[in-house]
Parts: C-alpha cells; structure tokens; sequence
C-alpha cells in the first residue's frame, strides 16, 4: 500500500448498513497537507457511517478503470473534475458524466475512463441499507447508474459541502452527520428474513445453496427468490455468484494464484472462475491484473489501526 494513505475505525452506529468510504487523491490533484491526508478514528457515540475509512495519494494515468461487479451499491462524489462512464452495465442507459453518482448492484462491469487527476470520496453501501441511506431501494438501482443530484435534499448538496470543506477530517464529519440524519429506528426498511438471507450469503463467501436459504426461512425457493430479489435487487443465485466473484477479487489483489483462488472461492477449477471472470469483468482475470496492477495499492486491504495515526 503506498505511503499516503490512512486508515481508522468508524463509530460503529452505521457500520452494518455503509460498509466504508474512501477519500482519494491523485498526484495530478492540488497538493496535499499533512491535515488533508488523514483519517480520524471516531469517538464513540451515534453517527458512524463505515467500516474502513482511508484518504491519500493514488498514481493515476490515463487508462479505462473497470468498476467490478460487488456486494455493495457505490456512492461516488468527485471534487475535482466529473467521473466520466464510457461504458454502463445494463445497454439502456447512455454512458456520461457525474459530478456525483450512486450505482447499484450489478452483474456486469461498469467502464470507467481514468485521467490523470482523480479528487473525491467514496461510500461502500449496503444493499439491506439503500433506502434508509438513500431513499431508493436497491432493487430500483440495480444495473443503473443514479446523478445524486436528481435525489434533491442534503444528498444533492453533498458534493459542494465537501468541496468546501478545508480537509479529509472535515469531510468524514460532513458525512457522519448527514448519514447520521437519515438513519431510523429501522435502517434497514427490509423484511428481517431476507436481511439474515442476505448476511448468511455474504458470510458463506457465495457458497451456501439457494435451496438451504429456502428452506431454512420456511418458504418455497421461488417464494423465497421473489422476495428476496424484491429487496436486494439480484436474485439468491445471482447475489451468491456475485459474492463468491468479489472475493475471488480480493484474493487475486492480495496475490493469490489462479488455481488456489478458484479452489477456495468454490469455483470447479480455473476454468470456470475464467469463465465467470470473462462473464462478470468483462475479460479474463490476468488480463485485469495486467490492467489493474499499477492501482491495486488498495486501502481496503490495509490493518485498520483502533486509533488515529
């Protein structure tokens, strides 16, 4: 991981619902004080909104970025220049620029061009979460790509309340805060069953069968399929494909080899971690590691320290 990067524990409130967010920089940007570059670990108390929070330096060039199919809905809010899409995952919606974007769920990559400055922040969300956190259910985002700016309110200022904001710390706060407002008695605003099914997909890394979900809830499999794609937006099988990808995606990153990664991801063999690669990215996995290896200086895989640096 490169050397401008920081990494705290958030106040633990939201952290089941936003997984983390991120405020990255590239070389390209303004330059970075030592204030900007940091993450603050947050005191105790309501209003957490992630489960990773990181900030810093990222070397960026031009190349096509390759948004990968993953557990969690995407809220990006660029404070420098507009995130171009070149390429979107379902064919019915026109790429384009986004000051800020949220994306849902998806089975296919989203295509995105790199330039040589990159400046903004990054949220994880739960799909269990969108609605409280949003006010769009998951189900209404997958495959699409929503502008915050047409979800009016506190979300569509966001960007320019960050903008001005004088560092990352301030930043954080901003969104502990307006995250912190949305929140409920019921975040989730999602049937507790499918909520548990969901979990018990995440946690089996995609391997625990539709049937057993099925059954364990008390419901017939396509009773059960109904509702659940109804709340998440994928259906069990594809939410279980998507999560046994994204971590075989996090396995490769960390260095793991082809064979070994399909082995413990539950793939049959290579091949068909290949195929699904081919389905699910766009292309075959080494060609994304050939891609994407001058940024995999990732934050998400660091330690996170208990306190501040």
């Amino acid at each position: 991981m490169g050397d401008g990067w920081a990494v705290a524990r958030p106040r633990p409130r939201l952290r089941p619902w936003v997984a983390r967010y991120i405020g990255y920089r590239s070389a390209a940007s303004e330059s970075a004080t030592a204030g900007d570059v940091g993450a603050r670990a947050a005191p105790d108390g309501a209003g957490a909104a992630v489960d990773e929070v990181a900030a810093g330096e990222v070397a960026v060039g031009e190349a096509v970025h390759r948004g990968l199919p993953s557990g969690h809905l995407t809220l990006n809010i660029s404070l420098g220049e507009p995130v171009r899409i070149v390429g979107m995952p379902r064919g019915d919606q026109a790429p384009g620029e986004f000051r800020a974007l949220l994306g849902g769920l998806h089975t296919s990559p989203v295509l995105i061009a790199r330039a040589g400055t990159e400046y903004g922040m990054e949220l994880a969300l739960e799909p269990a979460g969108a609605a409280a956190m949003v006010g769009v259910p998951a189900s209404e985002l997958t495959g699409h790509v929503l502008d915050l700016a047409d979800l009016h309110g506190d979300l569509a200022v966001l960007p320019e309340r960050l903008a001005e904001a004088p560092d990352w710390r301030s930043r954080f706060a901003i969104l502990d805060d307006v995250l912190s407002a949305r929140m409920g008695d019921d975040p989730t605003g999602s049937a507790e069953d499918v909520a548990w099914a969901w979990h018990r997909i995440r946690r089996s890394g995609g391997t625990v069968r539709v049937e057993a979900l099925a059954r364990e809830t008390g419901w017939s499999r396509r009773h059960f399929g109904e509702r659940f794609r109804r709340e998440i937006g994928l259906t069990p099988k594809q939410a279980a494909r998507v999560v046994r990808f994204e971590r075989a995606v996090g396995l490769l990153k960390a260095g793991g080899g082809l064979a070994e990664t399909a082995s413990r991801c539950g793939f049959v063999d290579q091949p068909h971690l290949t195929a699904e690669w081919r389905a699910l990215a766009g292309c075959a996995p080494a060609a994304w590691l050939a891609e994407e290896l001058p940024f995999l200086q990732d934050p998400l895989t660091a330690p996170i320290p208990d306190s501040e640096p």
